[in-house]
C-alpha cells in the first residue's frame, strides 16, 4: 500500500492501513487540511470538485465534498470531468480553489487529490507544505450546524471549457471542418469519453470512431498512454483509414496522436508540434518543458528565434518557468500542452484543437508533419524503490561519478553526453526513480540508459 504527499496532490492506493495508503480517515484529514487552508487564503468560501471516472471515485468525492461542508465550505460538484476543465471551473465560480480526484495515469487501485488554489492552478510546494501541515497538527476546526456550507452541482463546465477553447484566434473550426478529419479516439473508459467527442463535435471533424469511451472506470489497458500499451487504436486507425489517432489518460490532462500508418506521432512531440505552430503564428516567443522532455523543442524554438528553458520536474514548476521568462507556450514531454492565453494547466482538449488546426492548416498528413521534426528517441524506464533506498545518496553518487559532464542538478541529476542526455530523478508520484535517455535512435538511448541504470543498481 502506498500514500505520496507532493506538489503533485495527495496519491495514494485504495484499502490498508490508516497513514499508509489513501484511506477514508486519510482522505478527510487532507480534505479538512485543504478546505481549511483554502478559506484562510481566499475571501471565497467556494470549493468545486471534480473527479475522473475511476472505480474509488464517487467514494472518495463523497468523503471529500462532505468534509468540504463540514467545514462551512460551499462545494460545486462537478461530477464525472477532466482535470483542466476543473482548472478552469474554479475560476468560472470565482471559488477559494478546487479538488480533481484523480490519479492521472496510474492504474485503477489509485485514486488522488489533487490540490488547487483560487487561479485554478496547481498549489505551489509553500502551500502544499502548510496544507501538510494543518493535515498533520489535526489544525482544522468544524462548522456549527448553523453553519454548515451549500452544496450545487453543475455540469455545464466541459461545455464552458470547450466554448471558450474554439474563441481562441488559434483555434481555426473553419480550417479543420475543410480537411473533413476522420479519427479514432482511445479514452481509456474515463472522462475523455464525455469531452473528447464533444469537442470533436464542435470542432466539425466529420468523423469520430470511439474506443473504451464509456466512463466506468475500467480501464481497458494501462491507462498511461504509452506506445506499449496503445496496440489497439495502432491496429485501429489504419484499418479505419483514419487521418489519425488521438488518446488521452484518464483525467485528460496528457495528449498522445497515432499516425494514419498505425505509427505513434509520439507524446513527445505533442508538444513540439503544437509549439511550432504557436510560435509560427506568433511571430516567435519563449517556450518552457521540464528536464525529461526533448530537446526538439529547443531546436523548434530557436528556430522562430525564441528561447528555451528547462524547468523541474511538475506542472506548478512549469508554469512557474513560463511566467518567470514570458513564455507563450509550454508544457511537459508526456503529452502535457500549457498555453496560458486559455489558463495555466495542461489541456489536452486544448492541445487536440490546436493541432487538429495545425495539420489542417499544414495540408500534410500526420506523418507527413511529425516527419518534418528532427528525429530523437526518449528511453523511459524506471527502478522501483524500497523504504530504505537513500535516493538523494544515491543521486550524489551519480553525480560524482560524472562529474567530468555537463549536470543540471535542478531536479534530480541530468547529464548531457555528446550524442544524448539522461535524467534520473524520483518521482512525485510513485515510488520510483525515473530514468529518462534521449539520443537520435532509440539504440542510443536505451545505451545511455542503461549505462546509468547499471550504476544505479
Amino acid at each position: 500500500m502506498t500514500l505520496i504527499k507532493s506538489i503533485s496532490g495527495i496519491r495514494g492506493t485504495i484499502g490498508g492501513s490508516v497513514g499508509d495508503a489513501l484511506t477514508p480517515i486519510d482522505v478527510v484529514k487532507f480534505a479538512a487540511a485543504y478546505g481549511t487552508w483554502a478559506m484562510k487564503n481566499s475571501s471565497s468560501k467556494t470549493i468545486v470538485v471534480g473527479r475522473d471516472a475511476r472505480i474509488s471515485g464517487e467514494m472518495i468525492e463523497g468523503l471529500v465534498v462532505n468534509t468540504l461542508l463540514a467545514l462551512g465550505c460551499n462545494v460545486v460538484n462537478a461530477g464525472l470531468s477532466t482535470t483542466p476543465t476543473i482548472e478552469m471551473a474554479v475560476r468560472y465560480e470565482q471559488a477559494a480553489g478546487g479538488i480533481v480526484l484523480t490519479a492521472s495515469h496510474n492504474p485503477k487501485q489509485w485514486n488522488a487529490l489533487k490540490l488547487l488554489n483560487e487561479n485554478g492552478e496547481f498549489i505551489n510546494a509553500e502551500n502544499g507544505a502548510e496544507v501538510l501541515h494543518i493535515a498533520q497538527t489535526d489544525a482544522f476546526t468544524f462548522a456549527d450546524v448553523d453553519s454548515l456550507g451549500k452544496y450545487t452541482t453543475n455540469n455545464d463546465f466541459i461545455q464552458r471549457h470547450i466554448n471558450d477553447i474554439l474563441a481562441l484566434p488559434l483555434v481555426d473550426v473553419a480550417a479543420i471542418k475543410a480537411r473533413n478529419f476522420e479519427v479514432v479516439i482511445d479514452c481509456v473508459n474515463s472522462t475523455g469519453g464525455i469531452a473528447l467527442p464533444m469537442l470533436l463535435h464542435d470542432l466539425g471533424v466529420k468523423t469520430v470512431h470511439e474506443l473504451h469511451c464509456t466512463p466506468t472506470g475500467h480501464f481497458a489497458h494501462n491507462p498511461e498512454p504509452l506506445p506499449e500499451n496503445l496496440h489497439e487504436i495502432a491496429a485501429e486507425v489504419p484499418k479505419k483509414n483514419a487521418d489519425l489517432g488521438i488518446v488521452v489518460d484518464p483525467d485528460v490532462d496528457r495528449l498522445c496522436f497515432v499516425c494514419e500508418n498505425g505509427t505513434m506521432f509520439g507524446e513527445e512531440y505533442t508538444l513540439v508540434a503544437i509549439a511550432d505552430y504557436v510560435l509560427g503564428a506568433n511571430g516567435g516567443g519563449n517556450t518552457v518543458s521540464n528536464l525529461s522532455s526533448t530537446r526538439v523543442l529547443k531546436t523548434v524554438t530557436e528556430r522562430h528565434g525564441g528561447t528555451y528553458t528547462a524547468s523541474a520536474v511538475g506542472e506548478v514548476n512549469v508554469v512557474n518557468a513560463m511566467r518567470a521568462t514570458q513564455a507563450i507556450i509550454g508544457g511537459e514531454g508526456n503529452g502535457g500542452v500549457i498555453y496560458p492565453t486559455l489558463h495555466a494547466g495542461r489541456d489536452a482538449l486544448l492541445g487536440i484543437a490546436l493541432f487538429l488546426t495545425h495539420l489542417a492548416k499544414t495540408k500534410k498528413t500526420c506523418l507527413e508533419l511529425r516527419q518534418s521534426y528532427p528525429n530523437a528517441v526518449i528511453s523511459k524506464n524506471k527502478i522501483e524503490l524500497s523504504p530504505s533506498i537513500d535516493v538523494d545518496a544515491l543521486l550524489e553518487k551519480v553525480k560524482k561519478e560524472f562529474a567530468h559532464l555537463p549536470i543540471n542538478a535542478v531536479d534530480g541529476v541530468r547529464i548531457d553526453f555528446e550524442e544524448g542526455w539522461v535524467h534520473l530523478r524520483k518521482s512525485n508520484t510513485e515510488p520510483i526513480i525515473r530514468i529518462y535517455a534521449e539520443a537520435e535512435t532509440e539504440s542510443q538511448a536505451n545505451t545511455l540508459a542503461q549505462k546509468i541504470m547499471s550504476h544505479l543498481k
